[in-house]
């Protein structure tokens, strides 16, 4: 492609997620739905304005470095205030491992019709709920606390376990990997050294901030921190391919716990910078749609997500939160509200293609059953979140008050670390 056509491709790609921000703000609606909807009518299955695979190996790159900018924001921004929390969390995340690895497993096989190691493969690709949607609903419905620290949470703990998950089920299809211990193993080691390597540059980008001292408007911070999440990302999927999502949000957690690490006046700039990503990416991945792979999968595909919604992911919460201070409104929230995001789509159309360089079948059907659930999980549940969340009371009265309680929990949070670091 030439460099004018791919000029063009952004051009109409980033102008699409703007006009969809627009008519969010304008007309209230989730902004996730209709960056949704502004993807599928640029793409394959609207206008073909945008092909996504033009870009090449690139896609991967350019996905994989805005993907790391939005979990080190939400790393940043990670607040676990309470025992609550945590507890509620750990259990959601071990237990949504357990069963919607197993559900999804099932349903994909029977229901949607792939074969036992392409279902796999699919299981652990929609495992976790997607920050890059999650967040900007929570923010945009104002839901009150402790729930949208559960959900956020949630995303970013499970989005690293659920990529690496799957780029190791791909290569045991592959024949890449031998036996379910080089898989534990393989997981483990890209787990905990993405973790290690992000926690080190987290460490050593607040140590730099907290030294630099810096006009006003000078932006250095900004760069500096971008360039060392960005050199960080490139260095940990050389090392070990999917490391790098958990590096990213393991590198914003530590800068945002760090004391006079700056990472307040940080917070916004990477949040907007993040919302950009989202508006790019969001609309990118969903031109790579088509029909043609949605249609094949009928009802049986339709009732493959249905199970994940109403099944697994009710079932998981019901269970994880047994015994925890949570109201009966809360639990039913947090078992509906589960929308599959930008990694999801992102792991899913680079998948497909080794699949089919590999002469895999199901690798079209693959990335058909995971764009339908991304289609069903942010049509359905971000156009029902703020409803429910209103018709059960879990909106917080006023946007100053929520501000508030978040600023307390996150100045509680910093002085904890504070007193601890003496």
């Amino acid at each position: 492609m030439t460099t004018e056509g791919l000029g063009l491709l952004w051009g109409i790609t980033v102008f699409a997620g703007a006009t969809a921000r627009l008519l969010a703000a304008l007309s209230g609606l989730p902004g996730v739905v209709l960056l949704l909807i502004s993807g599928l009518l640029i793409g394959r299955s609207g206008l073909g304005l945008v092909e996504p695979l033009d870009l090449g190996q690139g896609l991967g790159t350019v996905v994989g470095l805005l993907v790391s900018l939005v979990l080190f924001d939400g790393g940043l921004n990670l607040r676990l205030p309470g025992n609550t929390i945590k507890a509620t969390v750990l259990r959601i995340s071990l237990l949504r491992l357990l069963v919607s690895l197993g559900a999804g497993w099932i349903a994909a096989h029977f229901l949607a019709g792939l074969s036992w190691p392409v279902a796999a493969v699919y299981s652990a690709i929609v495992l976790a709920t997607g920050p890059t949607v999650v967040t900007p609903l929570i923010r945009q419905i104002r839901l009150a606390a402790p729930l949208g620290d559960v959900l956020e949470a949630e995303g970013l703990v499970l989005e690293p376990i659920g990529a690496v998950l799957a780029l190791l089920l791909l290569e045991l299809v592959l024949g890449d990997l031998h036996g379910w211990r080089e898989l534990i193993v393989g997981l483990l080691s890209r787990l905990g050294g993405g973790v290690l390597m992000g926690a080190s540059v987290g460490w050593l980008l607040s140590e730099l901030l907290r030294r630099v001292k810096t006009e006003q408007g000078n932006g250095l911070p900004l760069q500096l921190s971008l360039g060392m999440l960005f050199l960080m990302y490139g260095i940990s999927e050389w090392l070990l391919p999917e490391s790098g999502l958990p590096a990213s949000v393991a590198a914003g957690f530590v800068v945002g716990r760090r004391p006079s690490s700056q990472a307040e006046d940080l917070d916004d700039l990477i949040q907007q910078l993040a919302q950009l990503a989202i508006t790019m990416m969001f609309p990118l991945l969903a031109a790579d749609v088509s029909w043609a792979e949605l249609s094949p999968l009928g009802w049986g595909g339709i009732s493959c997500v249905l199970v994940l919604m109403l099944v697994a992911r009710p079932f998981a919460v019901s269970v994880a939160t047994v015994g925890l201070p949570l109201e009966p409104q809360q639990r039913l929230f947090l078992g509906w509200l589960a929308p599959r995001g930008i990694v999801t789509a992102a792991v899913a159309s680079l998948f497909s293609i080794r699949l089919e360089q590999a002469g895999i079948l199901g690798a079209g059907r693959l990335q058909g059953l995971v764009f339908l659930t991304i289609l069903m999980t942010v049509g359905l549940q971000g156009l029902t979140a703020q409803p429910l969340a209103r018709a059960l009371g879990l909106v917080a009265e006023d946007e100053s008050d929520q501000e508030e309680s978040s600023a307390e929990a996150a100045l509680d949070s910093r002085t904890i670390v504070s007193e601890s670091g003496q």
